[in-house]
């Protein structure tokens, strides 16, 4: 079997220069797109940290997980699912986790879901805990926990930055793994581009100011219900943000600080690249690279401004649209001959780049896929497909595997694409899905809009994304009993992607898109 290097970048958006960025300076993760196939339509279930981690490393949905915040642990809460990790486990794998890979805390039971998922102890980096810190230099030489915070690293607590130490522990573990000929299962989690924007200074240079733009629509949208806009209230709670005095829940931002913002987000951007390329790098010089499947994603998007909105916490594509790649040695790209590279490493400061896409798919792909997708890449037994109620079952995937589009040529891809089907968990005549969700406590912006606690959700926000459109209906939810009231719509969103690609403009009607919400409820009650 193949090994696998799973990496999980936090609020990463796909401002890549494979995903067609153009300000971006991204050379390492283009370098591993290109030996890769690469997503260009995968969708997060839930646009935040703990929902959408526990989602994806279950294989279940949220309405399964019964996670839609921070504050409980599945396997007690929901049923006792065995994750992505703990299935390589039991199958003779060597599974480790380095940096944010689980959401920690009450979520993962305090311990990253360790024994179960994970063969050691997970490894956190010591610097993490001066994350939120003051540490970031005001024009007042005063230090403030900002929202952008480039930091010049030798004056950092011990040093160094948590994604730092993250690779220099996933380093060496990928070496201790070649000398001990282990099959191994490494999650790699980096905290950057997630909020506060800290990252080394000298990654600023690769942006000048006078380059970086707003966004194409950084107005709320006519047309938007109120219960669909996430008032960025973990933004404005940094020192940086609550100084501009920015009326709620609207206000927009200065359109200096917007261009400060997104300067800083690419930044980060590029400072994970440097991470990413000294990862690959290693598991080239191991001689892992031609043995190992590496999957690149992230837990959720970020908005930059669109629709007035920032963070995640939202329906939109700029926040559940995510990077997803999957290279498999011999599969994806043709096995390097000994001694050759397959990732030398590459400075963004001075890579020019030349990127050459091997494989990318159309196909609308969702990140609950990925458990039975690796299982099957990894050639064990894919999970089953979970029957209709599922919480008494341990073992079975919500997403089916989207190894048929992996494991195809670009030719093949366009075939596949128009008639291949074995959709055992959806019939044949659909196209392609994407669903995500999203919970609201009240039809107009509240402090606790972006993240109500279970106990306050009143409105949960289902949204499905095809080729041709995004619709999302929002409709009245009970917590107690964990459910939806199809009958209690309290919005509809509609976005035509060929006429409105940025989705601004909401043509739902209630009497014209019964049938979309037909649909919708189609696939949530099978």
């Amino acid at each position: 079997g193949l090994n696998v290097l799973l990496i999980v970048v936090d609020d990463l958006r796909p401002v890549l220069g494979c995903y067609g960025d153009k300000i971006v300076k991204s050379p390492n993760i283009d370098q591993l797109a290109s030996q890769s196939v690469v997503f260009s339509n995968a969708y997060a279930q839930q646009a935040i940290c703990a929902p959408s981690r526990v989602s994806f490393l279950t294989g279940r949905r949220p309405d399964t997980t019964r996670l839609y915040d921070f504050y409980s642990y599945w396997r007690v809460h929901a049923g006792n699912y065995s994750t992505m990790p703990q299935y390589f486990k039991e199958n003779g794998y060597v599974t480790m986790s380095v940096g944010k890979v689980f959401h920690p805390g009450v979520s993962s039971n305090y311990s990253d879901d360790y024994p179960y998922s994970w063969s050691i102890p997970p490894f956190h980096p010591s610097a993490e805990k001066y994350e939120n810190a003051k540490t970031c230099r005001g024009k007042d030489g005063q230090l403030h926990a900002n929202l952008v915070c480039p930091v010049n690293v030798t004056e950092m607590p011990s040093g160094t930055l948590p994604d730092i130490q993250s690779t220099e522990e996933a380093i060496r573990l990928l070496r201790a793994m070649k000398a001990k000929k282990q099959k191994f299962f490494l999650a790699v989690g980096y905290h950057k581009p997630h909020i506060p924007l800290r990252y080394p200074q000298e990654f600023l240079k690769l942006y000048p100011l006078e380059n970086i733009t707003l966004a194409p629509d950084p107005w709320v949208p006519k047309r938007l219900p109120s219960v669909a806009y996430n008032p960025w209230m973990d933004i404005r709670q940094r020192d940086d943000v609550k100084a501009l005095n920015v009326s709620f829940p609207y206000g927009p931002l200065p359109e200096d600080f917007q261009r400060q913002i997104r300067q800083s987000y690419y930044a980060a951007v590029s400072y994970l690249d440097v991470q990413v390329g000294l990862l690959l790098n290693t598991l080239d010089d191991a001689g892992l690279s031609n043995s190992t499947i590496v999957v690149f994603t992230a837990d959720h998007g970020w908005s930059l401004g669109e629709h007035g909105e920032w963070a995640k916490y939202s329906n939109f594509d700029v926040a559940t649209r995510v990077p997803l790649m999957f290279y498999v040695p011999g599969m994806t790209s043709s096995s390097a001959s000994q001694g050759e590279k397959v990732f030398p490493y590459l400075d963004p400061f001075s890579h020019v780049s030349d990127l050459v896409l091997q494989g990318q798919s159309k196909k609308m792909v969702e990140l609950v896929s990925l458990f039975s997708t690796l299982a099957e890449l990894a050639g064990l037994q894919v999970p089953p497909a979970c029957p209709k109620t599922s919480f008494s079952v341990a073992l079975c995937t919500e997403g089916a595997s989207i190894v048929r589009y992996v494991n195809s040529s670009e030719e093949k891809l366009q075939e596949v694409e128009k008639d291949g089907c074995d959709d055992t968990y959806r019939g044949c005549d659909e196209e392609s899905v994407a669903f995500s969700q999203y919970p609201r406590p009240a039809d107009t912006p509240q402090w606790n809009s972006d993240k109500p606690k279970l106990k306050d959700i009143r409105v949960m926000g289902y949204s499905m994304r095809t080729g041709d459109y995004r619709c999302t209906v929002w409709v009245g939810f009970n917590p107690s009993n964990f459910s939806a009231n199809f009958k209690d719509l309290h919005a509809g969103e509609l976005y035509m992607v060929e006429s409105d690609p940025h989705q601004d403009y909401n043509i739902y009607n209630n009497t014209l898109h019964g049938g979309l919400f037909k649909k919708i409820l189609r696939f949530l009650k099978p």
